[in-house]
């Protein structure tokens, strides 16, 4: 017997599941993705300067992930904008949050008790794209595991990895930010999501599609929630993270910070010139004449 039969939730998990995101959802997704856009340095000037750049990162961070998933599965990656009502909404969530009279609207919705409900219905569209990613992909690729985990993680965190490529139109370039190097939660909640939806696409994890939305939906909005109003960015996966990762992988060496090897095993020393040698005490006071006696002159 399956888990999701013996679940008293089952019923409520599958309303849930049926809850159609659009426009509702979708708008919180929109308006969260454009206030985290015009939170970066120089988003607002850019606005005034070059309005359709600002147009061009607002989509990104709205449709970014459809885009990198399209990518990946070679379909079209702009396939999602012929959705005309979703553009037509982030494009309208844009203009009232960068060009609203008065900042009213942005004033409204950053309004944390609002911004908590939005960050909240956020993360339901978050759990439903990786959800859709997976299936999406096990419908082409059936036996494809590592496809169904990199589409699901690109349609839960496309907007971050693509977070560089959306830095260069904002004509910024910061290399050490890749999302890859420093994952932010989104990004790791999203890998970790994407594997529990793989494994129950293949039948490994005893566990109804419905139930699985529902309890990491859940999983979701509780840790984005207090993340946002405690301000915090600490991941509820450091913990775990701090134990297992030393035992598979290492603790990073401190031995040789001065040293790096490239691929032919050759080692490279960084060298740093030799300090000035001290001055003895003699030479102190032979300075300190000399210069006396040129003061004098």
């Amino acid at each position: 017997m399956e888990l999701s039969e013996a679940l008293p939730l089952g019923e409520l998990a599958a309303a849930f599941a049926a809850l159609p995101v659009f426009p509702l959802f979708d708008t919180a997704y929109f308006i969260v993705s454009v206030l985290y856009l015009k939170y970066e340095p120089g988003a607002v000037e850019m606005s005034r300067k070059s309005p359709f750049a600002s147009w061009l990162c607002a989509m990104l961070h709205c449709f970014g992930s459809y885009i990198l998933a399209g990518l990946l599965l070679g379909e079209a990656p702009l396939e999602h904008f012929s959705h005309n009502s979703s553009v037509v909404l982030a494009t309208a969530v844009w203009y009232l949050i960068f060009f609203c009279p008065m900042n009213l609207f942005y004033k409204c919705v950053s309004f944390l008790p609002v911004k908590l409900v939005f960050v909240a219905m956020k993360e339901v569209v978050r759990v439903r794209k990786i959800a859709a990613g997976v299936h999406h992909a096990h419908h082409l690729y059936h036996h494809g595991w590592f496809v169904m985990m990199a589409t699901g993680w690109v349609k839960g965190s496309g907007v971050a990895l693509m977070s560089n490529f959306e830095q260069l139109l904002r004509g910024v370039w910061k290399p050490e930010t890749n999302e890859l190097l420093h994952m932010s939660f989104p990004t790791k909640a999203s890998l970790y999501g994407t594997v529990l939806f793989t494994l129950q696409q293949t039948h490994w994890l005893p566990i109804s599609e419905a139930n699985l939305i529902f309890f990491f939906t859940m999983f979701m909005i509780v840790c984005k929630v207090f993340m946002t109003a405690t301000h915090s960015h600490a991941s509820p996966f450091a913990p775990l993270e701090n134990l297992v990762c030393p035992v598979l992988f290492g603790s990073v060496s401190s031995g040789h910070p001065g040293h790096h090897h490239d691929h032919h095993g050759a080692s490279h020393e960084v060298s740093h010139p030799p300090p000035p040698p001290a001055k003895s005490k003699e030479e102190l006071n032979e300075g300190t004449r000399k210069r006396k006696a040129k003061k004098a002159e």
